[in-house]
């Protein structure tokens, strides 16, 4: 039996290339579930592996591709069965292990999630980690007591995979988004997905000039960390909350610790890669729930394997709406 899969090289100048191949399935790595692939998608982390490594990956040749949805083919783990529809994020997937640009992928069941009902695997894809990693931030918010009534939230970084279904989910909860975004350009497509204001991102990119700027956010979901984090930050409400999860920006924090000793203000940083199995049914049970999945639609660019070596750069530089979902049989 044989697959297919971009399959990845790196050179001695440490640039990566990848070509389309077919393959035995013995190629496969070690696991005891085995799913056919319907469905990958592309993310910042992807982008560094298709085009450096980014120091993810670890041996040569490779199989990117950090997320998937599909059907379980074969299954040694008493929790899957043939015909079982899943989807896997993170676990180092795509870096360390073999992932979803393939046609079949072979893991650990422990690392899968049954999906919900309502989710297709095209749109757990849609979804991917950027989304995932959306709704723990959103549900990071809640457990701390922002609601809707607290006032707005910002999203940073707000047309990009993440940021987009942050806006599409809270708008969804009942939250004033303000949806921050250097591509001014993109305001009808937030505004689409429920954000309430836009916000040009030039006004969060100078270092706060004071540890303490005037109080605007209950909470702060950010993807972009840096200086835009920091001046952000500086404007949250006494007692609310930020949920930290990218760091596209830049992993400095020229900002101050006073917003969180005289404003009381927490900050949730959010870990979608190894999170606990419980909190990930239960992210994908709201996702079901929570995530206007019409609207998420409207966030798809659909290409092939052979279309991501030509797209990486791309997401690296900001250059990507929404969410790209690959169809891996295209």
């Amino acid at each position: 039996m044989s697959f297919r899969a971009l399959v990845l090289t790196q050179g001695a100048d440490r640039k990566v290339s990848g070509s389309v191949e077919t393959l035995d399935e013995s190629r496969l790595p070690a696991g005891d579930v085995t799913v056919a692939i319907d469905y990958s998608t592309l993310n910042y982390k992807d982008g560094l592996v298709l085009t450096s490594g980014g120091g993810l990956v670890k041996t040569w040749p490779h199989v990117g591709g950090i997320d998937f949805a599909g059907t379980v083919e074969t299954s040694e783990n008493p929790v899957f069965k043939p015909g079982d529809k899943v989807v896997l994020n993170g676990w180092r997937v795509g870096e360390l292990h073999w992932g979803g640009y393939a046609t079949k992928a072979r893991v650990k069941g422990d690392w899968l999630v049954k999906l919900p009902a309502s989710i297709s695997p095209r749109r757990a894809m849609a979804i991917g980690t950027a989304g995932y990693t959306s709704m723990l931030c959103a549900m990071a918010l809640q457990k701390h007591g922002v609601r809707p009534e607290s006032g707005e939230v910002l999203v940073t970084g707000a047309a990009g995979g993440v940021g987009s279904v942050a806006v599409a989910i809270l708008a969804k909860l009942g939250y004033q988004v303000v949806a921050a975004t250097g591509r001014p350009q993109e305001g009808d497509y937030l505004k689409g997905l429920g954000a309430a204001t836009i916000l040009d991102r030039k006004e969060l990119t100078e270092a706060p000039d004071r540890p303490l700027l005037s109080e605007r956010y209950a909470g702060i979901v950010d993807t972009v960390s840096g200086v835009m984090f920091a001046r952000a930050l500086a404007q949250v409400k006494y007692g609310g909350a930020a949920a930290v999860c990218g760091l596209a920006g830049g992993a400095a924090f020229p900002g101050s610790i006073l917003p969180f000793i005289l404003r009381g203000v927490a900050v949730y940083g959010i870990d979608s890669v190894m999170l606990p199995k419980a909190p990930r049914e239960e992210a994908w049970k709201r996702l079901g729930a929570d995530l206007p999945l019409d609207r998420l639609d409207a966030t798809v660019n659909e290409v092939g394997l052979g279309d991501l070596m030509a797209m990486a750069p791309k997401i690296l530089k900001g250059e990507v709406r929404g969410r790209v979902v690959v169809d891996v049989n295209k």
